[in-house]
């Protein structure tokens, strides 16, 4: 007889908020785990593919219908003793997202990933492999623009690899290298003084799927991020 194991999509939504890398999470109120926080998660449904499932999980779990959320697959995670319930396979997301507003779902917040220590089932590790992965796509795509407004500033975008990557990096060594990163930015002819000082240029992302050269973390500066 062939065994059935449910299979469920996990998915790890994170943002810069107020100056830290933030993951949407939601506070069990059934055991097991009582009152740890936990993604966001669901069941996959019979007649959907994995990519719907995902999605309908964002909108109706994570309770953020319509939200610019970028979303890629990031990992199966099978080992069979991940649930004490019973034996359940889970498909990981990865979201990136600007500054989203909180959720209107009851329990759900959006809370600082260094403040996630303790979490339900393996979430945690679940959630680190997505941190790690998000860090890894800033070197080679530009989906650091991902965490920005449509409408974006040097510095901006700069503010969001620091809080990622955790370290400080040279203003102008990064502004060098994200403008002349061919179709990575591209100007859209406006400017801003929200950033304080002069008016300073607002971009928006290029077309391009993969940033040649790639913005290596190993190439910044080892100072930690404030």
């Amino acid at each position: 007889m062939v065994p059935r194991i449910p299979v469920s999509v996990d998915l790890v939504v994170l943002t810069v908020r107020c100056n830290a890398l933030s993951a949407l999470v939601w506070r069990r109120d059934n055991p097991p785990y009582l009152r740890r926080w936990s993604l966001s998660g669901g069941f996959i449904q019979l007649d959907e593919d994995l990519p719907d499932a995902a999605r309908r999980i964002l909108d109706e779990r994570a309770g953020l219908p319509g939200a610019p959320v970028h979303l890629e697959q990031l990992q199966t995670y099978g080992y069979p003793d991940r649930d004490p319930r019973q034996r359940v396979v889970s498909v990981a997301y990865l979201g990136l997202a600007p500054d989203l507003p909180a959720s209107e779902q009851a329990h759900m917040a959006w809370v600082p990933v260094d403040d996630l220590t303790a979490m339900a089932f393996d979430h945690r590790r679940i959630m680190l492999d997505g941190i790690e992965r998000a860090r890894a796509k800033l070197e080679y795509t530009p989906l650091g623009a991902a965490f920005c407004p449509p409408e974006f500033t040097v510095a901006e975008l700069r503010r969001v690899y620091e809080i990622v990557w955790g370290r400080l990096l040279d203003p102008r060594n990064f502004h060098r290298k994200v403008t002349k990163a061919e179709g990575f930015l591209i100007e859209t002819g406006s400017t801003t003084t929200r950033d304080g000082g002069r008016p300073a240029k607002l971009y928006r992302r290029g077309p391009v799927e993969a940033l040649h050269p790639p913005m290596l973390r190993a190439a910044a500066s080892g100072q930690p991020s404030t």
